[in-house]
């Protein structure tokens, strides 16, 4: 819908735009989640976060993906997702336990409608499913969203999920967040379909393709895709065409399979100056209202720091205590091996 310079393409009619006060709260989104992924990798080169894979440039589909569901529905997110999570209201602080090596999740997923982060790939994918259907079969009007990236696709936790949402019409929608790389591996290594959206072909599900930068078009196609599914019409597939401008993680050297030109070619089409640029031609975004924006950006940032201050006092033990509600032999065991080699660290400290 809007180009790099934020104009409105050729033969898009702007009234077919989401409104101007929707676009400038998802632009505040944007700039709050821009400031969230500098923060947290500062806070890994701090040695404050384990590791932070960040999602600086795919902003827009993390704001335009929690911002078209409603309060009861559900956003399941993977490990890149952390400005999804904080966009759906969870605090920013609790959203980096994981990545601080502290807990598998850091919020109430019940309380928030939003799955623990996946680190795995796609294997959230079948559980959004799993979810939808059930909520459909009580009669719910729950809508799940579930993210992805493309190197998902290449796995058959994708396929089983698109399979039963097709054929059970769950009310899903799968967005495919197409940044170009699963870690190394180019896209062309992954698929020889046209498309990742081409896939929804196979499954009977209706399929489109966005501009993955276009907060505006993510918008206006995620939220058509979630009324479709509330109102009974079942899943949709969509990918956004969009681009990972930072390393996978701060472990990962990007320079080895990937040059300087190609990352410049994709900065132009920053999501953010788009918006921006929209916006301001629009006369709704001003420096007063942009300072404001950066305020509350940076109030979040002091936040997130602050949080982050202390020592981790994650207790070993735990990891076996919610995994079923009678504990099996296996864990028994392993919990009492684990158990004495503490008690046996300890008495060597001493």
């Amino acid at each position: 819908m809007l180009d790099e310079h934020g104009n409105v393409v050729e033969g898009v009619d702007p009234a077919t735009l989401p409104p101007l006060a929707d676009l400038l709260d998802g632009y505040r989104a944007l700039v709050v989640a821009r400031r969230f992924n500098d923060q947290a990798s500062a806070l890994v080169r701090q040695g404050r976060l384990a590791v932070y894979p960040s999602s600086h440039g795919q902003e827009a589909c993390q704001v335009a993906a929690a911002t078209v569901l409603g309060e009861h529905d559900w956003l399941f997110p993977t490990y890149r997702d952390c400005a999804a999570v904080v966009t759906r209201g969870v605090d920013p602080v609790e959203v980096l336990t994981l990545l601080a090596g502290e807990w598998h999740c850091g919020y109430d997923p019940v309380a928030t409608r939003v799955a623990p982060q996946c680190t795995p790939l796609a294997t959230q994918l079948p559980h959004a499913v799993g979810v939808a259907h059930a909520a459909r079969l009580k009669g719910e009007d729950t809508v799940v969203m579930a993210l992805c990236g493309d190197g998902a696709t290449s796995e058959g936790d994708f396929h089983e999920a698109l399979n039963f949402a097709a054929v059970f019409r769950a009310p899903v929608v799968f967005l495919v967040q197409n940044n170009k790389y699963a870690i190394s591996v180019p896209l062309a290594r992954q698929s020889a379909a046209p498309s990742l959206a081409a896939k929804g072909v196979g499954y009977g599900v209706p399929a489109e393709l966005v501009d993955g930068n276009d907060l505006a078009a993510l918008t206006s196609v995620l939220a058509a895709a979630v009324e479709r599914a509330r109102s009974g019409g079942g899943p949709t597939l969509v990918e956004a065409d969009t681009y990972r401008i930072q390393a996978h993680t701060n472990a990962d050297d990007a320079s080895r399979y990937r040059n300087d030109d190609e990352v410049a070619k994709w900065l132009p089409r920053d999501p953010l100056l788009r918006l921006k640029a929209y916006l301001t031609a629009q006369g709704v975004l001003d420096a007063e209202r942009e300072a404001a924006f950066a305020q509350v950006a940076e109030e979040m940032a002091a936040h997130v720091r602050a949080g982050s201050a202390g020592e981790g006092t994650a207790d070993p033990s735990e990891l076996f205590r919610h995994v079923f509600a009678e504990p099996t032999p296996q864990l028994r065991e392993q919990s009492e091996l684990l158990a004495a080699e503490l008690t046996a660290d300890l008495e060597a400290a001493r």
